[in-house]
């Protein structure tokens, strides 16, 4: 199998082919955790996970690093307000967001490095910027001279001619204000003994600013040269700008193979996101009754990772059912105990629709046309259930192709084998309520009904047939 996936270095879909045989380096951005993530956040996470899973399928071993951010402005500030030390303030985020992940079947990564924890692997990096001319000190602070490095601006295809040293000021923000302009970036940012978040160094006393941060934790855990490095598109720049820059600047090597980023999740037309008040948390969705991996399925496979998605609710809703129908569809094959019929179509289907899915994901992670082939699986299978033309071959042979999918989309498994799903007398009473419909036996309907709703199993008349949840 070949894999192909966008590179936002060259802008264009790209064999991948691992700097070691069978085995992949994988870095991506975690939180900066001075709030619960939001779920434009998870969307890139996810993103990610697919990523994995799907090298993974193909026989690649994966290491995959994931930072905590858990030293910016942002958090001080925070910190400083509620009185609490960083790590007294970052810990209930921390723990919230690993949460998150579980909730939401992401696989964990090989590790996940704080940046506190890195102090003396940015002090060596940094030592190097100035050992080479690529930074300088000012007023105790450290800062990278972008004009020391002719290939700044490559990823985001900046222009950057005629830039001289000092010409284009400097920033000592964690994110620039002004996304375009292009600045010298503080390293070390300069402080004082008995600071919040204060570390000695041979420059003083400070802190490593935040594109530092990574550079520093990715190289220390993946090599000078990785294979991926993943994040959400308002990473570009000036953060995965800034990272190039600073580690090709003291390593002389190339810094990453493959760029992948993640598209922005909206909301009513607009970016989700804390600064502009308008995001939700998967907290939040569990609060009003929606299912983790009904959220999953929508924000993988609503739409291609590098396409904006608007987040609605009635797109979750949708995916509920989605993520139902093909959790029933597992079920109904795992009851299946009638012989093979001669033959067995459904085998066949099942290894098409495995086939297609498996040429969607191999093209750079089309999961919403792959996902298309496995409901024309489902559709079928049921037909030819339906009509009792399955036996015990074509059943395994969907099971088989539904879990081989599965291994990267991560939610049938999940939902049909668990707890809550529907019992046998639930069952019986559903199919007993949609035969008194039938028959407009409306009484009866209504009175079965109520006894589900008792049961805890909620029951909604739709166009396209009675949906059930738990109340």
């Amino acid at each position: 199998m070949t894999q192909r996936i966008y590179n936002s270095m060259s802008e264009r879909v790209e064999e991948f082919t691992p700097l070691r045989p069978g085995r992949v380096g994988m870095y991506t951005c975690g939180p900066t955790v001075h709030d619960r993530a939001q779920i434009g956040n998870l969307r890139t996470f996810l993103a990610e996970d697919l990523l994995r899973r799907q090298l993974e399928y193909q026989g690649l071993e994966v290491t995959q690093v994931m930072n905590i951010t858990d030293v910016d402005d942002k958090i001080i500030t925070k910190a400083r307000t509620a009185g609490q030390t960083l790590e007294e303030f970052t810990a209930p985020y921390v723990a919230a967001f690993f949460r998150d992940l579980e909730l939401l079947g992401v696989e964990p990564a090989a590790v996940y490095p704080r940046a506190t924890q890195y102090i003396p692997q940015m002090l060596q990096l940094v030592q190097r910027l100035l050992d080479n001319g690529s930074a300088y000190i000012s007023e105790g602070s450290v800062y990278f001279r972008i004009s020391s490095f002719p290939a700044y601006g490559k990823l985001t295809h900046l222009d950057t001619a005629g830039l001289r040293s000092g010409a284009s000021g400097r920033v000592d923000a964690d994110e620039y204000e002004a996304k375009e302009q292009v600045r010298d970036f503080a390293l070390w940012k300069a402080g004082e003994p008995g600071d919040l978040a204060s570390w000695p160094s041979p420059y003083g006393w400070g802190r490593p600013g935040w594109h530092l941060e990574c550079s520093a934790m990715s190289m220390d855990r993946l090599g000078e040269t990785f294979d991926i490095h993943c994040g959400g598109v308002d990473n570009k720049f000036p953060h995965h700008e800034n990272e190039i820059a600073q580690s090709e600047a003291a390593t002389g090597k190339q810094f990453v193979r493959y760029w992948v980023h993640a598209e922005h999740l909206l909301v009513g037309g607009v970016k989700m996101a804390k600064s502009l008040g308008n995001f939700i948390t998967l907290e939040t969705l569990m609060e009003h009754g929606h299912d983790p991996m009904a959220v999953r399925f929508l924000l993988l496979t609503g739409a291609h990772y590098r396409h904006k998605l608007q987040f609605q609710e009635e797109l979750l809703e949708a995916a509920e059912r989605d993520v139902s129908r093909l959790a029933t569809f597992w079920r109904r094959c795992l009851e299946v105990e009638d012989a093979p019929g001669e033959p067995d179509e459904l085998v066949g289907l099942a290894a098409t629709g495995l086939q297609r899915f498996d040429r969607a994901m191999e093209d750079d992670l089309r999961l919403p046309d792959a996902v298309a082939a496995l409901f024309d699986l489902v559709r079928e299978g049921n037909r030819l259930m339906d009509a009792g033309r399955v036996g015990v071959e074509g059943a395994r042979a969907a099971l088989a192709a539904l879990a081989a999918a599965d291994r990267r989309l991560g939610v049938i498994e999940r939902r049909a084998l668990r707890a809550d799903f529907l019992s046998p007398e639930e069952k019986a009473l559903l199919e007993r309520r949609e035969a008194a419909r039938g028959a407009r036996d409306f009484a009866l309907s209504d009175q079965l009904r109520d006894q589900l709703l008792g049961m805890g199993i909620q029951v909604e008349d739709t166009k396209a047939g009675p949906r059930w949840r738990r109340a």
